[in-house]
């Protein structure tokens, strides 16, 4: 079957300057040493692919994604390592069926921290 988009109207997101965003955003501002957003899926999902843009020079060097299922731990699924460019990058991932994802943004390029993302989705699979 065919990776398709996961992110939808009802994904849930939530990133550490507001606690719940419930409205897709085209693009995303985030300031310090470490950043994250989560992705809580209405269903559970298979994901396999990341697709992300940065802004040069406000970029992250480390993207670590973790997932959860319904009453789990986070656990570790992969480390991404994108360029400082501002095209857009398309990470595979092992497959991995969850509920919610946690990508965690971690050494920006930026000498203030700030990472700035025009494009953020997840492909893969519902089940």
């Amino acid at each position: 079957m065919p990776a398709e988009p996961l992110v939808c109207a009802d994904t849930a997101t939530a990133r550490p300057s507001v606690p719940t965003v419930t409205q897709p955003r085209y693009h995303l501002c985030l300031q310090g040493s470490c950043q994250w957003v989560t992705l809580d899926f209405p269903h559970t999902v298979r994901v396999s692919q990341l697709h992300i843009q940065f802004q040069g020079g406000f970029s992250s060097r480390l993207c670590t994604l973790e997932g959860e299922g319904t009453g789990e731990e986070l656990v570790k699924i992969s480390d991404l390592y994108p360029e400082d460019i501002n095209a857009m990058q398309i990470s595979f991932v092992e497959e991995t069926a969850l509920d919610t994802l946690k990508i965690t943004f971690e050494n920006s390029t930026d000498f203030f921290g700030r990472i700035v993302v025009y494009h953020l989705q997840v492909l893969g699979e519902r089940l």
